[in-house]
Protein backbone atom coordinates (compact mmCIF):
# COMPACT_ATOMS: atom_id res chain seq x y z
CA UNK A 1 0.00 0.00 0.00
CA UNK A 2 1.33 3.44 -1.02
CA UNK A 3 1.86 6.05 2.01
CA UNK A 4 0.21 8.73 2.46
CA UNK A 5 1.85 11.93 1.14
CA UNK A 6 0.74 14.00 4.08
CA UNK A 7 2.28 17.94 3.66
CA UNK A 8 2.56 20.97 6.03
CA UNK A 9 2.60 24.61 5.61
CA UNK A 10 3.49 26.96 8.34
CA UNK A 11 3.00 30.79 7.28
CA UNK A 12 4.72 33.49 10.28
CA UNK A 13 2.97 36.48 9.27
CA UNK A 14 2.99 39.76 10.75
CA UNK A 15 -0.86 39.44 12.28
CA UNK A 16 -1.17 35.87 11.91
CA UNK A 17 0.57 32.07 11.84
CA UNK A 18 -1.25 29.79 10.18
CA UNK A 19 -0.57 26.01 10.35
CA UNK A 20 -2.05 23.75 7.41
CA UNK A 21 -1.86 20.60 6.81
CA UNK A 22 -2.89 18.94 3.73
CA UNK A 23 -2.71 16.29 0.75
CA UNK A 24 -2.95 15.49 -2.87
CA UNK A 25 -6.24 13.58 -3.73
CA UNK A 26 -6.89 11.22 -6.64
CA UNK A 27 -7.81 13.83 -8.77
CA UNK A 28 -4.43 15.81 -8.03
CA UNK A 29 -6.08 18.72 -6.08
CA UNK A 30 -5.32 19.68 -2.80
CA UNK A 31 -7.14 18.39 0.49
CA UNK A 32 -6.78 20.29 3.45
CA UNK A 33 -7.21 18.05 6.59
CA UNK A 34 -6.49 20.73 8.91
CA UNK A 35 -5.71 24.49 9.93
CA UNK A 36 -5.12 26.08 13.04
CA UNK A 37 -4.19 30.16 13.11
CA UNK A 38 -2.96 32.53 15.91
CA UNK A 39 -2.20 35.71 16.57
CA UNK A 40 1.41 36.82 15.88
CA UNK A 41 2.66 38.66 18.80
CA UNK A 42 6.54 38.24 18.18
CA UNK A 43 6.73 39.61 14.16
CA UNK A 44 7.15 42.76 13.04
CA UNK A 45 7.28 43.65 9.49
CA UNK A 46 7.83 39.88 8.15
CA UNK A 47 10.67 39.68 10.36
CA UNK A 48 10.83 37.82 14.13
CA UNK A 49 11.61 40.51 16.49
CA UNK A 50 10.51 38.48 19.71
CA UNK A 51 11.89 34.56 19.55
CA UNK A 52 9.47 33.87 22.79
CA UNK A 53 5.94 34.92 21.66
CA UNK A 54 6.70 33.87 17.94
CA UNK A 55 7.21 30.26 19.73
CA UNK A 56 3.96 30.47 21.82
CA UNK A 57 2.06 31.59 18.77
CA UNK A 58 3.59 28.84 16.53
CA UNK A 59 3.10 26.54 18.79
CA UNK A 60 -0.63 27.33 19.40
CA UNK A 61 -1.33 27.77 15.63
CA UNK A 62 -0.03 23.76 15.51
CA UNK A 63 -1.76 22.35 18.20
CA UNK A 64 -4.80 23.23 16.63
CA UNK A 65 -4.04 22.23 12.99
CA UNK A 66 -3.24 19.17 15.07
CA UNK A 67 -6.21 19.17 16.81
CA UNK A 68 -8.38 19.48 13.56
CA UNK A 69 -6.91 16.91 11.42
CA UNK A 70 -5.96 14.04 13.78
CA UNK A 71 -2.32 14.04 12.70
CA UNK A 72 1.17 14.85 14.54
CA UNK A 73 3.14 17.57 12.55
CA UNK A 74 6.54 16.24 12.45
CA UNK A 75 8.16 18.77 10.04
CA UNK A 76 6.63 21.85 8.62
CA UNK A 77 7.81 24.17 5.06
CA UNK A 78 8.00 28.15 5.92
CA UNK A 79 7.10 30.96 4.40
CA UNK A 80 10.15 33.77 4.28
CA UNK A 81 9.11 37.37 3.70
CA UNK A 82 10.26 40.75 5.17
CA UNK A 83 12.26 44.14 4.03
CA UNK A 84 15.33 42.43 4.22
CA UNK A 85 14.79 40.41 1.36
CA UNK A 86 16.11 41.75 -2.15
CA UNK A 87 16.82 39.77 -5.58
CA UNK A 88 19.44 39.97 -7.96
CA UNK A 89 19.82 38.76 -11.91
CA UNK A 90 23.06 36.75 -12.29
CA UNK A 91 24.29 34.48 -15.83
CA UNK A 92 26.80 31.79 -15.37
CA UNK A 93 27.82 28.95 -17.04
CA UNK A 94 30.11 25.40 -16.95
CA UNK A 95 31.95 23.79 -19.40
CA UNK A 96 31.24 20.13 -19.95
CA UNK A 97 33.73 17.40 -19.92
CA UNK A 98 32.40 15.25 -22.30
CA UNK A 99 29.80 17.05 -24.73
CA UNK A 100 29.16 13.79 -26.64
CA UNK A 101 27.16 13.08 -23.67
CA UNK A 102 23.71 14.59 -23.48
CA UNK A 103 22.79 16.70 -20.55
CA UNK A 104 21.39 15.75 -17.44
CA UNK A 105 20.01 16.84 -13.73
CA UNK A 106 23.09 16.67 -12.83
CA UNK A 107 24.77 19.12 -15.13
CA UNK A 108 21.93 21.90 -14.22
CA UNK A 109 22.71 20.70 -10.83
CA UNK A 110 26.15 21.61 -10.80
CA UNK A 111 25.35 25.22 -12.37
CA UNK A 112 22.69 25.75 -9.86
CA UNK A 113 25.73 24.81 -7.09
CA UNK A 114 28.02 27.04 -8.62
CA UNK A 115 25.39 29.93 -8.45
CA UNK A 116 25.07 29.27 -4.54
CA UNK A 117 28.92 29.71 -3.30
CA UNK A 118 28.59 33.31 -4.72
CA UNK A 119 30.02 36.25 -2.45
CA UNK A 120 27.06 38.08 -0.51
CA UNK A 121 27.46 41.06 1.51
CA UNK A 122 28.33 40.74 5.20
CA UNK A 123 25.37 38.73 6.98
CA UNK A 124 23.64 38.08 3.35
CA UNK A 125 22.25 34.13 2.55
CA UNK A 126 21.18 33.25 -0.20
CA UNK A 127 17.51 31.59 -0.43
CA UNK A 128 16.61 30.83 -3.90
CA UNK A 129 18.76 30.15 -7.23
CA UNK A 130 15.85 30.03 -9.82
CA UNK A 131 17.33 28.92 -13.35
CA UNK A 132 15.45 31.16 -15.77
CA UNK A 133 16.50 30.57 -19.38
CA UNK A 134 19.16 28.85 -20.77
CA UNK A 135 22.09 28.67 -23.36
CA UNK A 136 23.95 25.85 -25.30
CA UNK A 137 27.14 26.80 -27.02
CA UNK A 138 25.90 30.03 -28.47
CA UNK A 139 21.77 28.77 -28.93
CA UNK A 140 19.24 31.33 -26.80
CA UNK A 141 16.12 30.67 -25.29
CA UNK A 142 16.11 26.84 -24.31
CA UNK A 143 14.01 26.22 -21.62
CA UNK A 144 14.69 22.50 -21.25
CA UNK A 145 18.32 21.43 -22.11
CA UNK A 146 17.93 17.47 -20.83
CA UNK A 147 18.75 15.82 -23.21
CA UNK A 148 20.43 17.84 -25.53
CA UNK A 149 23.80 18.07 -26.65
CA UNK A 150 26.63 20.55 -26.00
CA UNK A 151 29.71 21.66 -24.15
CA UNK A 152 29.31 24.73 -22.64
CA UNK A 153 26.06 25.26 -20.68
CA UNK A 154 24.90 28.69 -19.37
CA UNK A 155 21.79 30.39 -17.83
CA UNK A 156 20.54 33.36 -16.10
CA UNK A 157 19.40 32.94 -12.74
CA UNK A 158 16.56 34.79 -10.44
CA UNK A 159 18.83 35.03 -6.82
CA UNK A 160 16.79 35.81 -3.83
CA UNK A 161 18.73 36.73 -1.02
CA UNK A 162 18.23 37.51 2.66
CA UNK A 163 19.64 38.18 6.12
CA UNK A 164 20.99 35.33 7.47
CA UNK A 165 20.05 36.24 10.81
CA UNK A 166 16.41 36.89 9.92
CA UNK A 167 16.85 33.31 8.55
CA UNK A 168 18.43 31.53 11.42
CA UNK A 169 15.82 33.25 13.60
CA UNK A 170 13.04 31.97 11.88
CA UNK A 171 14.39 28.65 11.93
CA UNK A 172 14.84 28.64 15.88
CA UNK A 173 11.34 29.36 16.85
CA UNK A 174 10.25 26.32 14.59
CA UNK A 175 12.46 23.95 16.14
CA UNK A 176 12.59 25.28 19.60
CA UNK A 177 8.60 24.58 19.11
CA UNK A 178 9.45 21.13 18.57
CA UNK A 179 8.99 20.60 15.06
CA UNK A 180 11.83 20.72 11.81
CA UNK A 181 12.04 22.75 9.39
CA UNK A 182 12.53 20.56 6.09
CA UNK A 183 12.26 23.76 4.15
CA UNK A 184 12.22 27.57 3.46
CA UNK A 185 10.04 29.19 0.42
CA UNK A 186 9.79 32.98 -0.84
CA UNK A 187 6.34 33.77 0.62
CA UNK A 188 5.50 35.76 -2.95
CA UNK A 189 6.53 32.44 -4.64
CA UNK A 190 4.63 30.35 -3.05
CA UNK A 191 1.57 32.94 -2.77
CA UNK A 192 1.79 32.82 -6.87
CA UNK A 193 1.63 28.87 -7.17
CA UNK A 194 -1.38 29.07 -4.98
CA UNK A 195 -3.52 31.60 -7.08
CA UNK A 196 -1.83 31.79 -10.61
CA UNK A 197 -2.72 30.25 -13.73
CA UNK A 198 0.34 28.38 -16.02
CA UNK A 199 -1.62 30.65 -18.59
CA UNK A 200 -1.41 33.67 -16.93
CA UNK A 201 2.42 32.96 -16.05
CA UNK A 202 3.04 32.63 -19.56
CA UNK A 203 1.38 35.77 -20.78
CA UNK A 204 3.24 37.61 -18.10
CA UNK A 205 1.67 38.53 -14.31
CA UNK A 206 2.48 40.48 -11.79
CA UNK A 207 1.20 39.14 -8.23
CA UNK A 208 0.79 41.77 -5.63
CA UNK A 209 0.12 40.00 -1.72
CA UNK A 210 -0.58 42.68 0.22
CA UNK A 211 -0.01 41.22 3.91
CA UNK A 212 -0.34 43.02 7.22
CA UNK A 213 3.66 44.12 7.45
CA UNK A 214 4.74 43.88 3.64
CA UNK A 215 3.54 44.04 0.41
CA UNK A 216 4.96 41.27 -1.86
CA UNK A 217 5.52 41.43 -5.32
CA UNK A 218 6.43 38.37 -7.92
CA UNK A 219 6.48 39.20 -11.60
CA UNK A 220 6.29 36.09 -14.39
CA UNK A 221 6.75 36.29 -18.09
CA UNK A 222 6.88 33.34 -20.54
CA UNK A 223 6.03 31.05 -17.36
CA UNK A 224 9.37 32.25 -15.46
CA UNK A 225 10.18 33.92 -12.20
CA UNK A 226 11.20 37.49 -13.99
CA UNK A 227 11.17 39.78 -10.62
CA UNK A 228 10.20 39.74 -6.61
CA UNK A 229 10.22 42.72 -4.11
CA UNK A 230 8.47 43.21 -0.87
CA UNK A 231 7.87 46.74 0.28
CA UNK A 232 7.98 47.45 3.75
CA UNK A 233 3.82 48.36 4.02
CA UNK A 234 1.40 46.37 4.42
CA UNK A 235 -2.59 46.60 6.02
CA UNK A 236 -1.04 47.34 9.74
CA UNK A 237 0.22 50.67 8.21
CA UNK A 238 -2.97 51.22 6.94
CA UNK A 239 -4.41 50.63 10.38
CA UNK A 240 -2.04 52.98 12.29
CA UNK A 241 -2.90 55.67 9.84
CA UNK A 242 -6.68 55.57 11.23
CA UNK A 243 -6.07 54.94 14.31
CA UNK A 244 -3.83 58.29 14.41
CA UNK A 245 -6.11 59.93 12.20
CA UNK A 246 -9.76 59.28 14.08
CA UNK A 247 -8.19 59.12 17.22
CA UNK A 248 -9.22 55.11 18.63
CA UNK A 249 -7.93 52.30 19.70
CA UNK A 250 -6.05 50.27 17.44
CA UNK A 251 -9.01 47.11 17.62
CA UNK A 252 -11.04 49.73 16.47
CA UNK A 253 -9.24 51.17 13.81
CA UNK A 254 -9.26 47.80 12.02
CA UNK A 255 -12.92 46.54 12.33
CA UNK A 256 -13.27 49.94 11.41
CA UNK A 257 -11.35 49.26 8.50
CA UNK A 258 -12.68 45.77 7.79
CA UNK A 259 -16.16 46.41 7.94
CA UNK A 260 -16.79 49.93 6.40
CA UNK A 261 -13.59 50.80 4.88
CA UNK A 262 -12.76 51.31 1.05
CA UNK A 263 -10.12 52.61 -0.86
CA UNK A 264 -12.12 55.12 -3.09
CA UNK A 265 -13.35 57.91 -1.22
CA UNK A 266 -15.92 58.54 -3.68
CA UNK A 267 -18.06 56.04 -2.66
CA UNK A 268 -19.12 57.38 0.52
CA UNK A 269 -21.70 60.51 0.49
CA UNK A 270 -21.04 63.39 3.28
CA UNK A 271 -23.75 61.88 5.84
CA UNK A 272 -22.52 58.35 5.96
CA UNK A 273 -21.32 58.30 9.40
CA UNK A 274 -20.07 55.24 12.16
CA UNK A 275 -20.56 56.05 16.00
CA UNK A 276 -17.76 54.42 17.92
CA UNK A 277 -18.29 53.47 21.76
CA UNK A 278 -16.00 55.55 24.08
CA UNK A 279 -13.35 54.28 26.35
CA UNK A 280 -14.60 54.05 29.72
CA UNK A 281 -18.05 56.18 30.25
CA UNK A 282 -16.75 58.21 27.37
CA UNK A 283 -18.93 60.00 25.09
CA UNK A 284 -19.41 57.67 21.60
CA UNK A 285 -17.11 59.29 18.55
CA UNK A 286 -18.70 59.90 15.60
CA UNK A 287 -16.53 59.28 12.94
CA UNK A 288 -17.19 60.26 8.53
CA UNK A 289 -17.13 57.18 6.43
CA UNK A 290 -16.24 59.83 3.78
CA UNK A 291 -12.91 61.12 5.82
CA UNK A 292 -12.21 57.29 6.90
CA UNK A 293 -11.94 56.02 3.57
CA UNK A 294 -9.53 59.58 2.55
CA UNK A 295 -6.75 58.07 5.14
CA UNK A 296 -7.17 54.91 3.69
CA UNK A 297 -7.17 55.83 0.29
CA UNK A 298 -3.60 57.97 0.58
CA UNK A 299 -1.87 54.81 2.37
CA UNK A 300 -3.05 52.82 -0.52
CA UNK A 301 -2.11 54.64 -3.26
CA UNK A 302 1.37 54.93 -1.46
CA UNK A 303 1.94 51.12 -1.27
CA UNK A 304 0.60 50.41 -4.92
CA UNK A 305 2.84 53.59 -6.19
CA UNK A 306 6.03 51.58 -4.75
CA UNK A 307 4.80 48.32 -6.11
CA UNK A 308 4.04 50.01 -9.95
CA UNK A 309 7.86 51.35 -9.35
CA UNK A 310 9.19 48.13 -8.87
CA UNK A 311 7.28 46.86 -12.42
CA UNK A 312 8.41 49.84 -14.13
CA UNK A 313 11.96 48.70 -12.71
CA UNK A 314 11.10 45.33 -14.24
CA UNK A 315 11.09 46.83 -17.78
CA UNK A 316 7.14 46.37 -18.16
CA UNK A 317 7.00 48.86 -20.45
CA UNK A 318 9.00 47.44 -23.34
CA UNK A 319 6.63 45.72 -25.66
CA UNK A 320 8.79 42.07 -25.68
CA UNK A 321 8.52 42.70 -21.80
CA UNK A 322 5.09 43.29 -21.39
CA UNK A 323 2.62 41.89 -19.04
CA UNK A 324 -0.59 41.05 -20.56
CA UNK A 325 -2.31 39.04 -17.94
CA UNK A 326 -2.39 42.17 -15.96
CA UNK A 327 -2.15 42.13 -11.86
CA UNK A 328 -3.61 40.00 -9.67
CA UNK A 329 -3.89 41.37 -5.80
CA UNK A 330 -4.27 38.26 -2.77
CA UNK A 331 -3.44 38.18 0.94
CA UNK A 332 -5.85 40.25 3.58
CA UNK A 333 -5.45 43.23 2.23
CA UNK A 334 -7.12 42.32 -1.54
CA UNK A 335 -10.26 42.61 0.29
CA UNK A 336 -10.33 45.99 1.09
CA UNK A 337 -13.46 47.87 -1.03
CA UNK A 338 -12.70 49.25 -4.25
CA UNK A 339 -8.79 48.24 -4.29
CA UNK A 340 -9.30 46.42 -7.61
CA UNK A 341 -10.79 49.85 -8.93
CA UNK A 342 -8.08 52.00 -7.25
CA UNK A 343 -5.14 49.62 -8.79
CA UNK A 344 -6.21 49.54 -11.90
CA UNK A 345 -6.82 53.68 -11.80
CA UNK A 346 -2.72 53.86 -10.86
CA UNK A 347 -1.68 51.25 -13.14
CA UNK A 348 -3.57 51.00 -16.27
CA UNK A 349 -3.45 47.12 -15.75
CA UNK A 350 -6.06 44.91 -15.55
CA UNK A 351 -6.75 43.63 -11.90
CA UNK A 352 -8.27 40.70 -10.19
CA UNK A 353 -8.59 39.40 -6.89
CA UNK A 354 -6.77 36.02 -6.91
CA UNK A 355 -8.15 33.05 -4.57
CA UNK A 356 -6.38 29.81 -4.11
CA UNK A 357 -9.46 27.57 -4.84
CA UNK A 358 -8.13 27.08 -8.11
CA UNK A 359 -5.81 24.32 -6.86
CA UNK A 360 -7.90 23.04 -3.96
CA UNK A 361 -10.60 20.33 -3.50
CA UNK A 362 -14.00 20.66 -4.00
CA UNK A 363 -14.74 19.81 -0.58
CA UNK A 364 -12.89 22.86 0.84
CA UNK A 365 -14.31 25.75 3.30
CA UNK A 366 -14.93 29.02 1.99
CA UNK A 367 -12.56 30.20 4.92
CA UNK A 368 -9.53 28.48 3.22
CA UNK A 369 -10.55 29.91 0.06
CA UNK A 370 -10.05 33.58 1.17
CA UNK A 371 -7.02 35.56 -0.39
CA UNK A 372 -5.82 35.71 3.21
CA UNK A 373 -4.62 31.81 2.97
CA UNK A 374 -3.19 31.87 -0.75
CA UNK A 375 0.52 32.19 1.25
CA UNK A 376 -0.49 28.95 3.95
CA UNK A 377 -2.09 27.11 0.37
CA UNK A 378 0.79 27.61 -1.39
CA UNK A 379 3.58 26.17 1.14
CA UNK A 380 1.41 23.33 1.52
CA UNK A 381 1.61 22.87 -1.99
CA UNK A 382 5.10 23.24 -2.16
CA UNK A 383 5.51 20.54 0.63
CA UNK A 384 3.39 18.18 -1.36
CA UNK A 385 5.90 18.65 -4.03
CA UNK A 386 8.92 17.63 -1.51
CA UNK A 387 6.93 14.42 -0.96
CA UNK A 388 8.38 14.23 2.18
CA UNK A 389 5.77 12.58 5.20
CA UNK A 390 5.80 15.85 7.28
CA UNK A 391 2.88 14.59 9.44
CA UNK A 392 1.52 11.35 11.00
CA UNK A 393 -1.70 10.03 11.87
CA UNK A 394 -2.78 10.36 15.74
CA UNK A 395 -4.67 7.06 16.89
CA UNK A 396 -6.93 8.08 19.80
CA UNK A 397 -8.75 5.08 20.46
CA UNK A 398 -10.13 6.42 23.93
CA UNK A 399 -11.98 8.91 22.15
CA UNK A 400 -14.60 7.14 20.56
CA UNK A 401 -15.13 4.68 23.60
CA UNK A 402 -18.64 3.89 24.67
CA UNK A 403 -19.22 4.91 28.50
CA UNK A 404 -21.10 0.82 28.92
CA UNK A 405 -19.41 -1.60 27.85
CA UNK A 406 -21.25 -5.20 27.62
CA UNK A 407 -18.04 -7.16 28.16
CA UNK A 408 -15.37 -5.90 30.53
CA UNK A 409 -11.87 -5.67 28.70
CA UNK A 410 -8.99 -6.90 30.81
CA UNK A 411 -5.97 -3.96 30.38
CA UNK A 412 -2.65 -4.28 31.52
CA UNK A 413 -2.28 -0.30 32.55
CA UNK A 414 -4.60 0.53 35.09
CA UNK A 415 -5.36 4.00 34.07
CA UNK A 416 -6.75 3.19 30.35
CA UNK A 417 -9.78 1.25 31.76
CA UNK A 418 -12.38 2.29 34.04
CA UNK A 419 -15.09 -0.08 35.75
CA UNK A 420 -18.42 -0.01 33.94
CA UNK A 421 -20.59 2.56 36.02
CA UNK A 422 -23.34 -0.51 36.09
CA UNK A 423 -20.95 -2.59 37.63
CA UNK A 424 -19.83 0.13 40.41
CA UNK A 425 -20.83 -0.39 43.69
CA UNK A 426 -22.58 3.12 44.79
CA UNK A 427 -20.90 4.40 48.62
CA UNK A 428 -22.48 6.54 50.72
CA UNK A 429 -20.59 8.04 53.23
CA UNK A 430 -21.73 9.69 56.55
CA UNK A 431 -22.02 13.46 56.55
CA UNK A 432 -20.67 15.27 58.82
CA UNK A 433 -22.07 16.77 61.81
CA UNK A 434 -24.09 19.95 60.97
CA UNK A 435 -23.75 22.54 63.55
CA UNK A 436 -26.60 24.40 65.40
CA UNK A 437 -26.35 28.04 63.89
CA UNK A 438 -25.64 27.08 59.93
CA UNK A 439 -28.82 24.32 60.08
CA UNK A 440 -31.43 27.07 58.84
CA UNK A 441 -28.99 27.90 55.92
CA UNK A 442 -28.17 24.19 54.81
CA UNK A 443 -32.45 24.10 54.94
CA UNK A 444 -32.31 26.89 52.43
CA UNK A 445 -30.15 25.08 50.37
CA UNK A 446 -31.56 21.77 50.67
CA UNK A 447 -35.11 23.24 49.65
CA UNK A 448 -33.44 25.00 46.43
CA UNK A 449 -31.22 22.01 45.34
CA UNK A 450 -34.50 19.55 45.85
CA UNK A 451 -36.02 20.99 43.32
CA UNK A 452 -33.18 20.30 40.85
CA UNK A 453 -32.14 17.06 41.77
CA UNK A 454 -33.40 13.94 39.76
CA UNK A 455 -35.27 11.10 41.42
CA UNK A 456 -32.32 9.06 41.74
CA UNK A 457 -32.52 6.45 45.05
CA UNK A 458 -28.78 8.54 46.54
CA UNK A 459 -30.71 11.52 46.59
CA UNK A 460 -34.08 10.48 48.18
CA UNK A 461 -31.29 8.96 51.28
CA UNK A 462 -29.69 12.23 51.23
CA UNK A 463 -33.13 14.64 51.52
CA UNK A 464 -34.55 11.81 54.02
CA UNK A 465 -31.41 12.70 56.05
CA UNK A 466 -31.87 16.29 55.77
CA UNK A 467 -35.67 16.16 56.47
CA UNK A 468 -35.00 14.62 60.22
CA UNK A 469 -32.71 18.12 60.48
CA UNK A 470 -36.37 20.38 59.50
CA UNK A 471 -38.47 18.30 61.66
CA UNK A 472 -35.91 19.04 64.16
CA UNK A 473 -36.02 22.43 63.14
CA UNK A 474 -39.43 22.87 63.65
CA UNK A 475 -39.59 21.05 67.40
CA UNK A 476 -37.19 23.67 68.11
CA UNK A 477 -38.94 26.59 67.15
CA UNK A 478 -42.60 25.73 68.36
CA UNK A 479 -40.87 24.65 71.91
CA UNK A 480 -39.43 28.22 71.93
CA UNK A 481 -43.18 29.16 71.29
Amino acid sequence: MEKENIAVGLDIGTTKIVAMIGKKNEYGKLEILGMGKSKSLGVARGVVNNITQTIQSIQQAVMEAEANSGYKIKDVVVGIAGQHIRSIQHTDYVSRNNPDEVIGDKDIQLLIDQVNKLAMLPGEEIIHVLPQEFKIDGQNEIKEPIGMYGGRLESSFHVVVGQASSIRNVGRCVQSSGIELSGLTLEPLASSDAVLSQEEKEAGVALIDIGGGTTDLAIFKDGIIRHTAVIPFGGNVITEDIKEGCSIIEKQAELLKVKFGSAWPGENKDNEIVSIPGLRGREPKEISLKNLSKIIHARVVEIIEQVFAEIKAYGHEDPRKKLIAGIVLTGGGSQLKHIKQLVEYITGMDTRIGYPNEHLAGNSSEDISSPMYATAVGLVMNSVNNRTQSAVRVHVETIAQPVFRQQPVQHQNPFQYQQPIEQQQPVFTQPEPVKEEKILERVEMVEVESKREPQTTEGKIRRSFFDKYVEKIKEFLDNAE
